[in-house]
């Protein structure tokens, strides 16, 4: 098992969308209970099974420590999400981005949206979002972007 270190949920904020940006086109989340992509499971030991879901894009994938997600857990374990980004096909595309993981994530069907940014970029986060539902994640990190649904129960 990986020991999750350092994680942090710096720059909170929840406001509503502007109508334009809602989108209600049903939750896309599936969770994974297999093996992790091979580009994403350096750390792990054997043949790892652990939950997560990869972006629609296949460039971000978070590994679910807490799974499930649930809002305002008192017990149990948090929000833990490793976010592990595939490898930049080139460098350069890297360059001059700013270093964080910024996440807008949008509750489906609302115009509530709330921003968590992961510091250094992708790597460990306890992520906590202000209600259940399905969420849908704007991923945006080193010049690189990719989306992804995640679910949010009742603690």
């Amino acid at each position: 098992m990986v020991l999750l270190a350092g994680c942090t949920t710096a720059g909170r904020s929840a406001t509503p969308a502007t109508p334009a940006a809602v989108a209600t086109t049903g939750c896309a989340a599936r969770v994974d209970t297999g093996s992790l992509p091979d580009w994403a499971d350096a750390g792990f030991s054997g043949d790892a099974r652990i939950a997560h879901v990869l972006g629609a894009k296949g460039d971000i994938v978070a590994v679910l420590f807490g799974h499930p997600l649930a809002v305002g857990r008192t017990e149990g374990p948090t929000n833990k999400i490793l976010w592990v980004a595939r490898p930049a096909a080139t460098p350069s595309a890297d360059a001059g981005a700013p270093a964080s993981l910024v996440i807008t994530a949008t509750l489906d069907g609302t115009a509530t949206r709330a921003t968590r940014e992961v510091a250094g970029g992708p790597g460990p986060s306890i992520i906590d979002l202000p209600q259940a539902g399905c969420w849908h994640l704007d991923l945006r990190w080193s010049g690189r972007t990719d989306t992804m649904d995640l679910v949010y129960g009742p603690a």
